[in-house]
C-alpha cells in the first residue's frame, strides 16, 4: 500500500470520527482555522492526514487532542468510529450532582415558580425598607 492511500481528507476523517456531524460542518472547523495537524493550522479541508498525526481543535467547552490510528472507509457506528483514534486530551471535568433543594424539587435550577418568586419579592422589599 502506498503511503498516498492510507491518506484521507481531514475533512473526511472529521466525519467518519464523528467529531462532525455533516462534512460541510468538519469543511467549516477545518477552513475557519480551529483544526491543528501536528501542531500547524490546517488551513484547508482538503488536507491530507493518515495514521500517527495528531489533531488538536475544540469540540463542544473542551479542547480535544486524539491522534490518528487508521483512516477509515465509511462513518460507521461509534464503536468504529472509537477506533480509528487514540484520545491523548485530558478527560472532562466531572460536575456534581444538583442535589434538589424543598424550594425546588427538581434540582434543575431552572426558572423560578410563582410562589418561588414572591418569596423573592418579599425578601427584596425588607432589604429596602
Amino acid at each position: 500500500m502506498s503511503d498516498d492511500a492510507a491518506r484521507i481528507r481531514l475533512d473526511k476523517w472529521l466525519y467518519h470520527a464523528r467529531f462532525a456531524k455533516s462534512r460541510g460542518i468538519a469543511a467549516d472547523m477545518v477552513s475557519g482555522g480551529h483544526v491543528r495537524v501536528n501542531r500547524d493550522k490546517a488551513g484547508k479541508p482538503a488536507h491530507k492526514v493518515g495514521p500517527g498525526d495528531v489533531l488538536t481543535f475544540a469540540k463542544g467547552d473542551r479542547v480535544r487532542v486524539v491522534r490518528i490510528l487508521a483512516v477509515g472507509t465509511r462513518r460507521g457506528p461509534a464503536v468504529e468510529a472509537q477506533a480509528l483514534y487514540d484520545d491523548l486530551s485530558d478527560p472532562p471535568p466531572e460536575t456534581p450532582p444538583v442535589a434538589p433543594s424543598y424550594d425546588n424539587p427538581h434540582g434543575d435550577g431552572g426558572r423560578p415558580t410563582k410562589r418561588d418568586r414572591r418569596k423573592i419579592d418579599a425578601a427584596r422589599r425588607r432589604v429596602l425598607d
